[in-house]
């Protein structure tokens, strides 16, 4: 809709995780970094932060970044049985038959791990909104995976991405020894003010315009109306967008901003 009037080939604040529009803040990179880390050492890592921080576009930059040597299993509704976890594990790990019983199913995932150990694959499996896992024989089953293992190494890493509240579910007692485990772990919070305008000229530069579309007004706007979290913006700066063409402003106000921050309340 107002793609041409602003020399835009798309719309730059898509609510999709698109992982070309991940802006590498330091606290991004870091996440990134860590999770990368965490593959590619087979290991077990939590990423945790508040709603629409950047968690998702995370995972999926994760798997962007993801050679031929890594074979990912993503997990993007965990609200399942351990029964139907391990399924869907044995699934994407691509076994041929699956076990109707739960000993044969984790046999057969042991062999296809180490299948894929010999064929120099490495498995991660990447669990994102983990704060929704049922209860404790999900996450127990979780630490079972994780018992599979040579000598030297582990056969698959686990990362585990969710809110805050699922570093409070892991502490407690029930959850030791799943917890005893996680070798990283890093909380994603929100941007500062020169990030937000940053990721701003990040987000409309990959959507094709090199020139400022917010003035600085604007900009300060979106940072105070947002509190820096990445969904927040989006939300703001493509209404701001639709109102701007709508007025046929070429550039967009802390006016406008504020508006349309009114608007949503």
């Amino acid at each position: 809709m107002y793609e041409e009037f602003y020399g835009l080939r798309e719309k730059p604040f898509s609510k999709t995780p698109d992982p070309r529009f991940l802006y590498q803040s330091s606290k991004h990179a870091e996440a990134l970094a860590r999770l990368q880390l965490a593959v590619e050492e087979q290991d077990i890592i939590l990423l945790t932060g508040e709603i629409g921080c950047g968690k998702t576009t995370l995972s999926r930059a994760l798997i962007d970044s993801m050679d031929e040597r890594f074979h990912p299993v993503l997990i993007i509704n965990p609200r399942l049985s351990a029964p139907q976890l391990l399924s869907i594990v044995a699934l994407r790990l691509g076994m041929d038959d699956e076990s109707r019983t739960k000993h044969g199913l984790l046999e057969g995932i042991n062999a296809k791990l180490y299948e894929l150990y010999e064929a120099g694959k490495r498995p991660a499996v990447i669990i994102d909104e983990a704060q929704l896992i049922t209860g404790k024989a999900v996450f127990e089953e979780l630490r079972l995976l994780t018992n599979f293992q040579l000598d030297d190494r582990n056969l698959l890493a686990l990362v585990l991405i969710g809110q805050p509240e699922l570093k409070a579910r892991l502490a407690r007692k029930p959850y030791r020894a799943l917890r005893q485990r996680i070798g990283l772990q890093y909380h994603l919070g929100p941007l500062d003010e020169q990030d937000t305008q940053a990721y701003v000229a990040h987000r409309l530069r990959v959507a094709g315009r090199e020139a400022p579309l917010f003035d600085d007004g604007a900009l300060a706007a979106l940072f105070r109306t947002s509190e820096g979290i990445p969904r927040q913006i989006n939300n703001l700066a493509a209404n701001a967008l639709l109102e701007g063409f709508g007025r046929g402003a070429e550039l967009i106000t802390a006016e406008i901003v504020e508006n349309v921050a009114e608007e949503g309340k």
